[in-house]
């Protein structure tokens, strides 16, 4: 098993999938997650190299400091390249290392920079929840009454609700 921020992955489970089970990571992002990791598809936790072990913990541990993914400009579909003897190379390099430039100066979106897993995102969760019952919010007040927030039926099945409202899980 393969043990990362305190979460076991198992061995036989894709790591697509296996990714899953850290709060936070949804299908979407374990798919970003290995895509930027250079994990396969259909790789197992069990084959993962140690590299790609340190690489994920470190990724996971620390999103928002990880490296930037290098961006290479993106052929138009109107594009017709130039024949090889009117541009040297020199004016090639010099021209892609300008569009280059210009397109770190523009700010970076990233999607997987500024993601929340685990303690921090029950942490935000509980304050975001914290806030509406501040508030008095209708969904703070239903919180503070251990009552369904998200308008379910509660003629019938309030009971449940109940149930698992009772504790305060945030």
């Amino acid at each position: 098993m393969v043990h990362i921020l305190g979460i076991n992955l198992p061995d036989n489970q894709v790591a697509r999938f296996a990714l899953t089970k850290i709060f936070g990571v949804g299908h979407h992002t374990a798919h970003r997650i290995c895509a930027r990791l250079q994990v396969h598809d259909r790789c197992r936790v069990r084959d993962l190299s140690p590299f790609q072990v340190t690489s994920l913990a470190s990724f996971l541990s620390s999103p928002s400091t990880a490296p930037a993914l290098p961006r290479y400009p993106l052929a138009r579909a109107d594009y017709v390249p130039p024949s090889p003897t009117s541009v040297s190379t020199q004016e090639l390099q010099a021209r892609f290392m300008e569009l280059h430039k210009a397109k770190e100066a523009k700010a970076s979106s990233d999607p997987l920079r500024n993601l929340r897993i685990e303690s921090e995102l029950r942490r935000e969760i509980r304050e975001n929840i914290g806030h509406q019952r501040m508030i008095g919010s209708y969904v703070g007040r239903r919180h503070a009454m251990h009552l369904p927030v998200r308008g379910q039926n509660t003629q019938n099945n309030a009971k449940t609700a109940k149930k698992l409202n009772r504790l305060d899980r945030y």
